[in-house]
Formats: structure tokens, sequence, C-alpha cells
């Protein structure tokens, strides 16, 4: 169970905003973040962190006495915003202020003055977001179905355009993104209650064995414990 009241919240053009809170009394705890392909943005009292995208498990831990908001880019959504391509962020957990520079500062602590901190750095977000990549959507829909060469046809580009073009947009080459955004597929029509057989069917698996092995490797437990 997640003593941390972790909860997220729709947001237009965004993946979600989410917030957590550990009490005081409380003993630290760690969750194990699993790829997903997005960027999140995170305040706490010790400023904003930017989580990259990852290729693999990381643990994430919330302290005693923790309270953060946050936001989640979805894959491809990040790059315009931050200012940096994804790929130079992947696997990364650092300060915006790397980024951003004093900017960072007074948005950490803009969002600290304000009423609704979670309000606050979604409107900051959105006052700077720009329309990602026009080949982002295209690239995740051909890539749902298709082999890397055939979405290259598909969406008009050589292969190493595609990868170039995939690497900065979501992080990721498109052979990693494919495996990526299936995972995801599956696990969330498994946590939905779709049986597991059907579920890795669905998002393109060859079987549920196939399925089982994709989770190991890229949440590095299996799949009963994500449910």
């Amino acid at each position: 169970m997640n003593p941390t009241c972790y909860r997220e919240y729709p947001e237009e053009g965004l993946a979600c905003s989410w917030t957590a809170a550990l009490p005081r009394d409380g003993e630290p705890y760690v969750q194990r973040v699993v790829p997903d392909g997005c960027v999140d943005l995170m305040w706490s009292e010790r400023g904003i962190l930017v989580a990259g995208p990852d290729t693999g498990p990381v643990p994430a831990t919330v302290r005693p006495g923790d309270s953060v908001v946050a936001v989640r880019f979805g894959p491809g959504a990040a790059p315009p915003v931050l200012g940096v391509p994804a790929d130079a962020i992947r696997d990364g957990r650092l300060p915006l202020r790397e980024l951003w520079g004093g900017e960072a500062d007074r948005l950490a602590e803009a969002v600290a003055r304000a009423a609704d901190p979670r309000g606050a750095l979604v409107a900051a977000v959105r006052a700077r977001m720009r329309p990602p990549d026009p080949a982002v959507p295209a690239v995740v829909a051909a890539l749902a179905g298709s082999s890397v060469r055939e979405a290259a046809d598909r969406v008009g580009l050589s292969e190493r355009q595609l990868r170039r073009r995939s690497l900065a947009a979501f992080g990721y080459g498109p052979k990693t993104l494919q495996r990526v955004l299936r995972f995801q597929r599956a696990l969330r029509l498994a946590r939905a209650g779709v049986p597991l057989a059907d579920a890795a069917l669905a998002a393109g698996y060859s079987d549920q064995a196939h399925f089982a092995h994709e989770v190991r490797d890229l949440a590095g437990e299996p799949i009963r414990n994500l449910l």
C-alpha cells in the first residue's frame, strides 16, 4: 500500500499533474518508478527536480514531512518546455536550475508562496508550452503496430532521421520507444482487469510469456507486483 496519498489530476495538454505527501511521523517510502516515456517536473521544499525518461526501474524515495507537487509531460512533450532534447535528460534526476538557471529558483519560490502550489506549477509550465515536434504523434502511432523500418516509411523519414528525431523528442531510439509504449499499453489493460494473456496480445506481444519477460526487463520485477 502506498502511504503517500499519491493523487493524479487530469490536465489538458499534459499527461497529468500529481501530488504526494508523507506525514512527519511516517517512515520513508520507496516507490519503484518504471519506464513510461514521460518526464516529470517535481517541486518540494528542496526545489524543483526534473525526472527524465527512464529506460529501467528507478527507486523514488519520499521522506517523512515531504510534500510534492508535480507536472507530468506525456512522451515527446517536455523538450519545448525544458529547452533541451529529451536524450540529454534520459535516466536523469537533476535540479531544474541546471537547465533554467535563476528562473528555476524564482519558480520554486513562487510555488512555495502560492495558495495553490499545484496550480501555480501547472500555470508556469503552460506559459512555456510550445508545440512539440510535429512528427511526435505520427511516430507514436506508426510504432504501435509496425517495425521501425515500416514506421519510418509511414512518417516519411529515413531510419536515421527517425532515430535522430526520436532521441530528441522522446529520449529513446525508436526501438526502445516502441518497447516502452507497448509495455505501458499492456500494463494499462492489465490494471483495468483484462486477463494477462489478452492484454499481452492486444498490446502487440507474441504471448503472455513475451510480456512477462519484457516486464522483468523494463520494470525489474514480476507483473503481479505492478498490478
